[in-house]
């Protein structure tokens, strides 16, 4: 068996399962979710970062969207949190849709 030994979507066994095949599982245990949810979100990215598309761009966008959610959901917020608290600092200090880069400032 291939081993992997990282944190994967609730569906995934059952989908193993379906094709056939075996797998292996176990609940991660409290102390362990945030570690590896953080592990995750890294793996999603460098994914996003090699997507060769717009399309599997979009798709590696939303798994790292999903697993901000659950990082959220472990610090006691929702997405809907999230998405306030993000929009509040957006109306504050704005978005990224103009793309400014600041060049220097002063101190």
């Amino acid at each position: 068996m291939q081993e992997y030994h990282k944190l994967v979507r609730d569906r995934i066994p059952d989908i193993i399962r379906a094709e056939g095949k075996q797998c292996r599982t176990r609940p991660l245990r409290a102390e362990e979710i945030q570690e590896a949810l953080r592990t995750k979100c890294m793996e999603e990215w460098q994914e996003y970062l090699r997507a060769d598309d717009g399309q599997a761009s979009l798709e590696e966008l939303a798994d790292v969207i999903e697993v901000i959610y659950a990082l959220a959901r472990t610090h006691g917020y929702s997405p809907e949190d999230l998405e306030g608290c993000r929009a509040d600092k957006a109306a504050r200090r704005g978005g990224f849709e103009r793309m400014v880069f600041l060049i220097d400032a002063e101190p």
